[in-house]
């Protein structure tokens, strides 16, 4: 059983409801929990925020924390998550934010850097990561990664 089916079930056990904010993904996570059948009992939805005009009108996120921690950060996360969770009305939300590549990267920022945010009635929390490998090999454990954070917050 893949870690989204697993997910959609202990979704649906619990009567609980998710959403995904994307910029790196693109919407590989929704993409991955609407693979599940029965999945549309429990995903509500998702935005694909790639610009941070996206992140800043439909999200929420301040410009404040744009211009001064960037998009890709933990307090972006966190805010994107949020927003998602209040936009679509659900019970969790996460978020993913990062540089794929295989450039953007820096110093402070390499290139596999992806940072999490998880909203939830209980808060909201954030997970810092960075991933070996090109473009694809960062955005499919960026996607599992968060899948799994959705799951690991409802068991």
């Amino acid at each position: 059983m893949t870690t989204a089916e697993k997910l959609v079930r202990a979704l649906v056990a619990k009567k609980m409801t998710c959403a995904t904010a994307e910029s790196c993904t693109g919407g590989g996570v929704g993409y991955e929990i609407t693979g599940v059948s029965g999945s549309s009992a429990v995903f509500w939805g998702g935005v694909i925020s790639y610009d941070n005009s996206v992140k800043r009108d439909v999200l929420g996120v301040p410009e404040e924390v744009l211009a001064t921690k960037g998009a890709v950060s933990s307090e972006c996360a966190a805010a994107m998550a949020e927003g998602v969770r209040q936009l679509l009305k659900t019970d969790l939300a996460v978020s993913l934010t990062g540089i794929a590549g295989p450039g953007g990267g820096s110093a402070e920022k390499p290139v596999g850097l992806v940072w999490f945010g998880l909203a939830s009635q209980a808060g909201t929390t954030t997970e810092k990561k960075i991933f070996p490998g090109d473009r694809e090999a960062v955005r499919r454990a960026a996607i599992e990664h968060a899948v799994g954070l959705l799951l690991r917050s409802c068991i």
